[in-house]
């Protein structure tokens, strides 16, 4: 199961409209050295996150083949996902159950619940939430979608790739977080026949793209990462390990210091609220764990905004 550059084109024709386009801001210097960049701002997405984009060609798609069922849709998610696909299925009309860990961060699960989804917290990881959900599936008839494993999932996120090229045609570098894969996934689809690099960043407490990478094949890793709940998959999708094993890709890991110290730059320097898994893409640059080359035009996408921002103000 893998998606190509047709994919997402599919899924930028049929969420046109539906998805707000990106906007674009200049980065200081600092880290980029003499290479230039701007930030893909995707935090201001419907729901706080990219999953919209995915969420609308998901249930879309399933519109226009008639296979959506009355029983609605059931995700598992850390949060992101599932309000994206909450507001996606509300928007036409069908209901939408979330099973969400324990550990989810309480400004999602009030927003999910905002969003209208029947909310279920079972367990303290993703993989656990993810096994209740296909059982709600199984016994409800419920159309069961994936936090990033699906190729509608990361074709629509990939329509990112479009739009920040279509702005910028001189980007040659897209930095990415990577959890389980879908964003990543679409982005990379997106980026390959423009011969675009991508970086994937994760942290080092869940790498779950890292690992796979080495091992040739996807398999289990440990979660601790105070960017775990958005970034938190025990696996990778096969989807994002093939597409990784190419030479335009670079896989990098940053610590959870990192991961802090970017999230509240942007706050301190941009007053821009974004998660801790948001910020990762952009710890990769300033711990210099990517240094762009000579010449390079970098995108970072801050690719979510679903927070408690308390903690920013001091």
């Amino acid at each position: 199961m893998t998606i190509d550059h047709l994919d997402v084109l599919a899924a930028a024709e049929r969420i046109a409209g539906q998805a707000r386009p990106v906007a674009l801001a200049p980065m200081d210097a600092g880290a980029l050295g003499a290479a230039t960049g701007v930030f893909a701002l995707e935090l201001m997405q419907h729901t706080g996150s990219f999953k919209a984009r995915g969420a609308l060609n998901f249930v879309g798609s399933h519109l226009e083949a008639g296979t959506l069922p009355e029983a609605g849709v059931v995700i598992a998610s850390g949060g992101n996902a599932g309000m994206a696909n909450a507001w996606a299925a509300r928007a036409h009309g069908v209901g939408a159950t979330v099973f969400v860990p324990r550990t989810a961060p309480r400004v999602k699960v009030a927003r999910l619940r905002a969003l209208g989804a029947a909310v279920h917290e079972v367990g303290d990881e993703y993989a656990e939430a993810l096994a209740a959900s296909q059982c709600f599936a199984a016994e409800s008839g419920a159309l069961a979608s994936h936090a990033y494993d699906n190729p509608l999932i990361a074709a629509g996120a990939g329509t990112l790739l479009e739009e920040i090229v279509a702005a910028r045609p001189d980007v040659t570098t897209v930095v990415v977080a990577v959890g389980g894969g879908g964003l990543f996934s679409g982005v990379t689809a997106a980026a390959r026949p423009r011969g675009l690099r991508v970086v994937a960043v994760e942290p080092e407490g869940a790498q779950a793209l890292r690992a796979a990478l080495a091992a040739g094949r996807v398999v289990d890793v440990p979660v601790e990462s105070i960017a775990a709940d958005s970034l938190g998959a025990r696996r990778v999708s096969a989807m994002a390990l093939a597409l990784a094993q190419h030479d335009d890709v670079r896989s990098v890991l940053v610590s959870d210091d990192a991961i802090v110290a970017a999230r509240q730059r942007l706050w301190d320097e941009r007053r821009l609220v974004v998660e801790h898994g948001a910020a990762t893409a952009l710890a990769a640059l300033d711990a210099r764990a990517y240094t762009p080359d000579l010449g390079e035009t970098v995108a970072v996408v801050l690719c979510g905004a679903n927070t408690d921002p308390s903690d920013l103000v001091r």
